[in-house]
């Protein structure tokens, strides 16, 4: 991929409902970082597309006629392994992400995201790192937790890096607040839902969430959630 200009993030839209693929086109078209530079409505137009307009990040929706958003991911990624492709989908299942994310995905966002999480996920995925919706992070860590508590699953959760451990707050490393943001990240809540329940802003919320990160030395959201629950420093619930 050639370097972004200014640090703009070049991107691809690939979804067959032209309304909700003009609604996701408005809200990234606000961020003046952010450059759509082609659309289609079919998987099987995601290569050429690339290859005419090498993009940094491709949304690809998941349900398509002809070639769906899982196999056009797959060959997408064969002729262009550097491609960063975000998968839209309705479905919160995780084997859907697990499915999507083998295929070389880089995140996995639910279309009831709202407009903030549209942008923040872009950004993590054009920087380079890896976003999965809080709702899907969520069912995807019980997933796991529920394989580790198996006999029949123990083996494919320890591989994953999952086992029981002993809960306790990292309040060596982070602040009793940040523990309780940490707390909400792993039972799926989005910023808003933070600062709602918290009674917080959502600005002071993604400060914190920022904090966290820093603190965790890891790139974004899901690896925090993930390295947290390894470590035992919040439960799922």
């Amino acid at each position: 991929m050639q370097e972004s200009i200014d640090n703009n993030i070049r991107l691809i839209l690939i979804d067959d409902h032209q309304l909700f693929r003009e609604g996701v086109k408005r809200i990234l078209d606000m961020e003046p970082n952010f450059e759509v530079v082609a659309e289609g409505d079919d998987g099987d137009e995601a290569i050429k597309l690339v290859e005419e307009n090498d993009p940094d990040v491709v949304l690809m929706d998941i349900n398509m006629p002809g070639t769906n958003g899982v196999e056009a991911t797959r060959n997408l990624i064969e002729t262009f392994p550097e491609t960063k492709v975000l998968i839209l989908s309705i479905h919160d299942d995780e084997t859907y992400v697990t499915h999507v994310l083998k295929t070389g995905a880089s995140g996995y966002l639910l279309k009831e995201m709202d407009a903030d999480a549209l942008i923040e996920a872009v950004k993590v995925v054009g920087r380079g790192g890896a976003y999965i919706h809080p709702k899907v992070t969520h069912n995807l860590i019980n997933e796991y937790r529920r394989l580790a508590s198996g006999d029949e699953g123990a083996e494919d959760a320890a591989e994953i890096g999952f086992k029981e451990v002993e809960y306790r707050k990292p309040l060596h490393i982070l602040t009793r607040r940040e523990c309780e943001v940490l707390q909400l990240m792993t039972d799926g809540y989005s910023n808003r839902m933070i600062g709602e329940t918290l009674y917080i802003s959502e600005k002071t919320v993604k400060n914190h969430v920022s904090n966290i990160l820093q603190k965790m030395n890891v790139n974004d959201r899901t690896q925090a959630v993930v390295e947290s629950i390894k470590k035992g420093w919040v439960k799922v619930r």
